[in-house]
């Protein structure tokens, strides 16, 4: 894969990918590799919560698939890394259609099947708001 894009700052901290599907978590994980970040991934959100809780929120981005297995959802998810580190930005997936008011406040919703340039724009939207990115 070969992501090309100008503009993109370097990214401080981890990016954590939550998907149960382990085609597509590895794909995002991979992209956020090609950005330049550091990606932990992980097939629950009771999984992920678990790991920011121990390294107590060091983590820049979260990006969940809302219908993971275990007893947390990806918008429950959300609420709560929102709710303790509110610093943490926040980019919601989901193959189903979800109500956009049900989407956590300043959370960008890509439906599934989303494009790679969807993904890397709504990362650097969340991560250098008023820097602008060009795909070269």
């Amino acid at each position: 894969m070969n992501v090309n894009w100008e503009g993109i700052l370097p990214i401080q901290g981890v990016v954590v990918v939550v998907e149960d599907d382990p085609t597509l978590r590895s794909l995002m994980v991979d992209i956020v590799a090609e950005i330049g970040a550091k990606a932990l991934a992980f097939e629950t959100a009771d999984d992920a919560l678990t790991h920011l809780l121990q390294a107590h929120g060091q983590c820049r981005i979260v990006i969940v698939d809302h219908g993971v297995p275990g007893q947390i959802q990806g918008i429950e998810f959300i609420e709560m890394v929102k709710c303790k580190w509110p610093s943490i930005a926040a980019i919601l997936t989901s193959g189903y259609l979800i109500d956009p008011e049900t989407v956590p406040v300043e959370t960008i919703y890509l439906h599934k099947p989303w494009a790679l340039d969807d993904l890397v724009i709504a990362m650097a939207s969340l991560l250098q708001p008023g820097y602008p990115i060009r795909k070269t």
